[in-house]
């Protein structure tokens, strides 16, 4: 008994390929896959249909958004029941998306300071933090909770906005910070990749005259090890929704342990 593969489940970048491709050499015995919600090729029935064809049984999708702590979207709930409604003989799961993890504040900071030393800058008295949406409600109070936690942190105030229009605009962020007598305003993405939406934002960050805004948190070792753990989660719940009877011989006692491992 094989372990799940695993299946990035994100919007088509280059960032999430070299994350893919990280992962593949660190973990060479368990596969890795792309599947991209918008139009970027491979679409997820794809993935799971080649999966299928080679005689896997078992996959586990990971949600790669930085902002949904439990609720995986419309668009990837949809996508999910459409793949197990064409493939009933595959055990399938949905791990919980990566979420405004604790971790990502530290690669957050190393973005960051590489753009302010990039645009020379010498002082700082104000942060945004901006995300691409305003997440699930979950995810909503984790983000206001690593604001307050970035803000404790650089003792610094620290704005938050989104780039969808869900929450205040990086524009009226700035201009709350500008309000407060702060002058000196940087912007930390918490993107992963340089989608369509981050350029928004930093076209948004420049035009109200932040001082630089970082770069996606990208193909990162930390969001490695936080796919794992969503993947090692999903996987064992998996395991244990496996008959009794099918959990007998020395293969599968090996199998648990290995994703005990993971």
């Amino acid at each position: 008994m094989t372990a799940p593969a695993l299946i990035l489940l994100a919007d088509g970048a280059e960032e999430i390929r070299l994350l893919r491709k990280r992962m593949q050499m660190q973990r060479p015995e368990l596969p890795v896959h792309l599947a991209f919600l918008d139009q970027c090729p491979p679409s997820a029935p794809q993935v799971v249909g080649a999966l299928a064809s080679r005689g896997i049984r078992e996959a586990v999708f990971i949600p790669m958004s930085l902002t949904h702590a439990v609720d995986v979207g419309q668009s990837a709930s949809d996508m999910f029941q459409r793949v197990r409604a064409a493939h009933p003989d595959m055990n399938l799961a949905m791990a919980r998306p990566i979420g405004p993890a604790a971790e990502l504040l530290s690669i957050l900071d190393l973005r960051l300071r590489n753009a302010l030393s990039s645009c020379h800058a010498l002082e700082l008295d104000g942060l945004v933090l901006a995300t691409p949406d305003s997440g699930d409600v979950r995810g909503q109070s984790l983000i206001a909770r690593r604001a307050r936690q970035w803000s404790s942190h650089h003792r610094l105030p620290v704005a938050m906005a989104s780039v969808d229009g869900s929450g205040s605009s990086i524009v009226s962020a700035i201009n709350l910070l500008r309000e407060q007598g702060r002058r000196a305003i940087a912007v930390g993405s918490l993107f992963l990749t340089a989608s369509e939406s981050f350029m928004a934002a930093v076209e948004q960050a420049l035009s109200a005259g932040a001082l630089t805004i970082s770069s996606p948190l990208g193909a990162d070792e930390r969001i490695v090890e936080l796919v794992m753990s969503r993947y090692s989660f999903a996987a064992m719940d998996m395991l244990d929704a496996v008959p009794a009877d099918e959990h007998l011989g020395d293969d599968v006692i090996t199998s648990s342990l290995e994703l005990i491992a993971l």
